[in-house]
């Protein structure tokens, strides 16, 4: 049996070839991703990234049953948005005391954000001594990233379960956000009193933590019957 939009090929080689491309492509958006995820190798990520989309509208152009492409942008996007929140947390938990950490941490919070260079390094944990902070370093770290990502790359694959922990895990990132607005808004003499660009220097860094909120109305109005269970 032949599809009639694979050029005569029979279903199972046309389902083959869409799987070799759709592999091809995500090698290297994932690769763009980690890249863009690190932040400082982020001009390396993005056309890394870029080639990959490229590759995966080639392949739907093609013909072949490749994934939708805004599912692509949103897994991608959430992974992103995880890795870059993670990367800089778990180096305060985990790395505080390292030469790395000691230098621009503490520039970073001179700069926009006083938690960060208010007494750092004075908890027994060790990092940033803002209040609140590290409950919700340690509950993102160990719960909601994790989570996050692991719901993405479901989504990715097409699962139903992804698509479902995905609105799960979008929701809870509406939850954090809001939550550490409000903390750092109620302890804005600590965090913000003295720095050079106190609450335009954090709004412009942080304001890209709300990306993961787009998604929300895609996946409750995309039809699921799309996602295999």
């Amino acid at each position: 049996m032949t599809s009639p939009t694979s050029g005569g090929l029979s279903y199972d080689q046309h389902e083959e070839d869409s799987k070799i491309a759709q592999r091809q492509a995500d090698k290297w958006l994932i690769t763009g991703t980690g890249f863009m995820g690190t932040l400082v190798f982020g001009f390396i990520g993005l056309p890394i990234f870029l080639r990959g989309l490229y590759l995966q509208r080639k392949a739907m152009r093609d013909g072949l049953s490749v994934r939708p492409m805004m599912v692509t942008l949103i897994g991608y996007l959430v992974i992103l948005d995880a890795f870059i929140n993670s990367l800089g947390w778990v180096l305060d938990v985990l790395a505080n005391h390292s030469i790395l950490n000691r230098v621009f941490f503490t520039a970073w919070g001179n700069f926009a954000d006083n938690g960060y260079f208010w007494e750092y390094n004075s908890l027994f944990i060790g990092g940033s001594s803002a209040p609140g902070e590290k409950g919700w370093e340690i509950a993102c770290i160990f719960v909601v990233f994790p989570m996050r990502i692991a719901a993405a790359i479901a989504f990715l694959q097409m699962k139903r379960w992804g698509h479902q922990w995905l609105i799960v895990t979008c929701w809870m990132g509406v939850v954090i956000w809001v939550g550490y607005i409000v903390n750092m808004t109620m302890y804005a003499d600590i965090r913000f009193e003295g720095t050079i660009l106190p609450v335009v220097g954090w709004w412009a860094f942080d304001i890209f933590y709300i990306t993961p909120f787009l998604a929300i109305p895609y996946l409750h109005t995309v039809n699921r019957e799309i996602f295999a269970d």
